[in-house]
């Protein structure tokens, strides 16, 4: 008989929890590709007329646009109306329906995020294009309407504006018409509007210093400038009598250093009579507090409100909220008062009632409320632990289309009925194996900065684990800067395959913190515009390094095995991080980060002062820090970033060959900023996978 000491019987029963453990991480629950099977939504827009829904579902990398169409008994038939069959990083959007509801105007090709760029990602060796297209729901088929962007479907139904190198263009919707160069600006052309009686189109000229508010009229083919300045105006909204058009003006200003503004000169609502362009001033922002704008996320910044009345977002008590005013001028009326974000707003067909989704009572969520635009206490939609944003009511006027998503389901298409019951369309869309059930619910976290500041955070903890096992961690970083994660699957693309990531690095046993750190979204106009951000400071910093030291100092996390991982502004602090605090993180998974200020802001005037922002900005820069940088790294990026110059990867490594730092380094020739392609995402997801097992689990 064997005899085995208590001493080494522990040692053995150590060991062969350590086998078990590692092997329950090494395995997971479930695959990177299962976590992001699900098809994400977008666009979602309701018909002009029939109650119908659109919306464009990218599964797999496969984007194609669904309709949604009312059936009995409040249902709805959800089907897929085109048949893209390729991953082939061609986007699709900017939907658009025709006046009755038959039809759907959209974009396919291009980087939808920045117009008149056409990304090849697939490496297509004929080239690709962004192009214009049409989609009957009965016959089915697509056709080519004309190279663009920007379709905006005149309400009279006959044709549709869009924009083409920066121009605008007309083409008709009759089979075989040819497009038209509709107006000749000497600026860079964008925002769309038609009329609502369609004999008029806005539009704004951005001219590099100024930008004015166009209006056109298709009958005279007169074209005039509304109320012109040296300012930059913007945002058009129609009257409903189509006769004046309501817009921002922002104050021109010289000042073109990055940092944070939490006061400037006011901006101001202007409206103009666009057959003469004669305009006054509606509305100005008190000085101070909110005297920079802010925008939502809508359509329109300014609503075009029953009974006359204009609503807008404002900043006034350190909170985006919704005001409204008069059109003929007047006090500004608070609609959302409260220590809240108002974020995705819409309004009623008949301009009545404002829709719009907000963190009211629930920071770290977002959940749907509705309100008169003549003004009233806000009534709650929805509530709960899911998260509801991009309402939109539908033609009946008693409906409302939302997407939505939790803990565990991802985002999803829905309509919100009378009642108040949320039913999901399509839900045949989601793959029989994605992994609902085994994913974990996050914890909101309230942690302290390493200079004082409380920062939000949410932390995935993994399932299995054993009583006093320490682990390895991960904290996550969002991009941005102004944005904020969730306490669930993320209503952007770009954060729901982040979100997917972190929860498939829980399965695999690993303690995961996604911080929402200073200049974020979400917690007030201080927090986001944070004292010393970025290139002016770096300020960050202090939100990143309090995240590793309440790691070290949870008992279920092993403080030598703490790794970052971000994309954009969030590699730009795994950067930041690993330069700066090599004692602390072990290893960085840096997915096109920003490395040195000044590559990406190359407009720097020359001047004494902005001498000193450039110095500024070099020394918030990780390549600043790289002489303290230990930890090894993987880089990742596409060459055909348009958002952060390939030049900071390019600049990271030579700096890191030189300090002898372990690093790796995965390139996407012809991929974009936000990868467009589904197997890069997989590709960069199993990438940094396999570089956090090999340095977090020695």
């Amino acid at each position: 008989m064997l005899l085995i000491s208590p001493r080494s019987r522990l040692q053995t029963i150590a060991l062969l929890v350590f086998a078990i453990t590692s092997a329950v991480m090494a395995r997971g629950s479930f695959t990177i590709e299962q976590v992001l099977s699900s098809p994400f939504p977008t666009e979602l827009i309701a018909s002009p007329a029939g109650n119908r829904i659109a919306w464009v579902f990218d599964a797999r990398g496969l984007r194609n646009i669904w309709v949604a169409e009312p059936g009995a008994a409040g249902s709805y038939r959800s089907r897929q109306v085109t048949q893209y069959t390729q991953d082939d990083g061609q986007d699709v959007g900017e939907l658009a329906w025709t006046p009755d509801g038959q039809a759907i105007v959209y974009v396919r090709g291009g980087d939808l995020e920045n117009g008149g760029n056409y990304p090849n990602p697939a490496s297509v060796s004929e080239g690709v294009e962004q192009d214009i297209w049409i989609v009957s729901l009965e016959s089915g088929a697509p056709r080519k309407l004309a190279e663009g962007h920007s379709p905006a479907v005149s309400p009279k139904g006959g044709g549709v504006a869009y924009l083409f190198k920066d121009q605008v263009w007309l083409i008709k919707l009759a089979a075989g018409a040819k497009p038209e160069q509709l107006i000749h600006d000497k600026g860079k052309c964008d925002s769309l509007h038609w009329s609502p009686d369609g004999s008029s189109l806005a539009f704004v000229s951005r001219r590099g210093d100024h930008s004015f508010v166009g209006a056109y009229n298709a009958s005279s083919k007169s074209l005039v400038y509304l109320d012109p300045a040296v300012d930059h105006d913007s945002e058009p909204a129609w009257s409903p009598d189509s006769h004046q058009v309501a817009f921002l003006r922002i104050p021109a200003r010289d000042d073109l250093t990055f940092g944070p503004r939490r006061t400037g000169e006011p901006w101001s609502i202007r409206v103009a009579d666009a057959a003469t362009g004669l305009g006054r001033e509606v509305w100005r922002a008190d000085a101070g507090q909110g005297s920079v704008f802010h925008g939502i996320v809508s359509e329109y910044q300014i609503q075009w409100g029953g009974g006359d009345l204009l609503v807008f977002p404002w900043e006034r008590d350190g909170w985006t909220h919704l005001y409204s005013v008069p059109v003929a001028g007047g006090t500004a009326r608070l609609l959302t008062p409260g220590d809240f974000e108002v974020e995705f707003v819409s309004l009623s067909p008949d301009r009545q009632t404002l829709i719009f989704a907000s963190n009211q009572d629930d920071i770290d969520r977002r959940h749907l409320w509705s309100e008169p635009v003549a003004g009233d206490q806000p009534t709650r939609l929805t509530g709960g632990e899911g998260i509801e944003w991009s309402p939109v009511m539908l033609h009946d006027g008693a409906s409302i289309a939302l997407l939505h998503s939790d803990a565990q389901r991802p985002a999803r298409p829905a309509v919100l009925a009378s009642g108040g019951e949320i039913r999901d369309l399509a839900p045949e869309s989601l793959p029989a194996d994605f992994p609902s059930a085994e994913l974990v619910t996050p914890q909101q976290v309230i942690l302290t900065a390493s200079d004082g500041l409380r920062v939000h955070a949410q932390l995935f903890l993994p399932k299995e684990g054993v009583a006093g096992e320490r682990r390895p961690a991960v904290i996550f970083m969002h991009g941005g800067s102004r944005r904020e994660m969730l306490l669930g699957w993320h209503y952007m693309g770009y954060y729901h395959n982040a979100y997917s990531f972190n929860q498939y690095l829980a399965s695999r046993g690993y303690v995961v913190l996604s911080l929402n750190y200073r200049s974020g979204i979400g917690y007030g106009l201080d927090f986001r515009e944070a004292l010393n951000y970025g290139p002016s400071g770096a300020s960050e910093f202090n939100d990143v390094e309090g995240a590793g030291l309440y790691l070290r100092q949870r008992p279920d996390v092993d403080p030598a095995r703490i790794g970052l991982w971000g994309g954009s502004y969030g590699g730009y602090l795994t950067a930041l991080g690993l330069a700066r605090a090599s004692d602390l993180f072990a290893c960085g998974v840096d997915l096109h980060g920003v490395h040195d200020w000044n590559l990406e802001i190359e407009n720097w005037p020359h001047s004494p002062a902005r001498e000193e922002a450039s110095r500024l900005a070099w020394q918030s820069s990780p390549l600043a820090s790289v002489d303290t940088w230990r930890s090894p790294v993987l880089l990742v990026q596409g060459d055909d970033d348009r958002n952060v110059p390939f030049s900071e990867m390019v600049r990271l490594v030579e700096a890191l060959r030189k300090q002898k730092v372990e690093f790796q380094q995965l390139v996407f020739p012809n991929e974009i900023h936000d990868f467009l392609r589904h197997t890069t995402w997989l590709a960069a997801y199993h990438a940094a996978s396999d570089f956090f097992d090999q340095h977090l689990r020695k």
